[in-house]
């Protein structure tokens, strides 16, 4: 009988280093992107469809509206009733700071007065485009405040409806 020696294996190494370096550039490049990845949700509310709903909005006629035209923004409180209209800037874009400092003025006015406003609906043409939207959007629903040293946004007017900017009348 003839013994067979068994041949003895060294263990074999494993070399991970450019493993390593695939995840010592991809961790970072994950964590990064995850900042660029966020989704704001903004709520808003729909116009009422009920007619206890509408009951409702009669009797609180006083509705806050701003309407956005391509030229101007127009502030109506009640609603349809012009309260201030803002122009053009300088530079040819519509006016959201002389707006929002319009508002802080507009949110003070009726807290001294006791009226408790929290609501706003945004007017716009079908043809608006989106970061115009948001702008208004933003515009409405907070400003910057310094608050103890710190930034914070202070709320005008969070509940904010959309609906369809009444086409001009045409006069013959």
């Amino acid at each position: 009988m003839i013994k067979r020696r068994k041949a003895i294996q060294a263990d074999a190494e494993l070399d991970i280093t450019s493993f390593m370096n695939l995840m010592i550039v991809l961790v970072p490049v994950l964590l990064l992107s995850l900042v660029f990845a966020q989704i704001r949700v903004l709520n808003i509310q729909l116009p009422p469809v009920s007619e206890q709903q509408l009951q409702q909005e009669q009797q609180q006629p006083q509705q806050l509206e701003l309407e956005i035209h391509p030229d101007r923004l127009r502030l109506n409180y009640p609603a349809g009733e012009p309260l201030r209209v803002f122009a053009l800037t300088a530079q040819g874009t519509l006016d959201f700071a002389g707006l929002s400092l319009y508002l802080q003025d507009l949110k003070l006015t009726f807290q001294q007065q006791n009226i408790d406003k929290q609501d706003i609906t945004i007017l716009a043409p079908d043809e608006l485009d989106y970061q115009t939207l948001v702008t208004a959007m933003d515009t409405v629903r907070s400003f910057k405040a310094v608050v103890a040293a710190q930034v914070v946004d202070a709320e005008l007017f969070p509940q904010i409806a959309l609906g369809q900017l009444p086409q001009p009348e045409a006069t013959e």
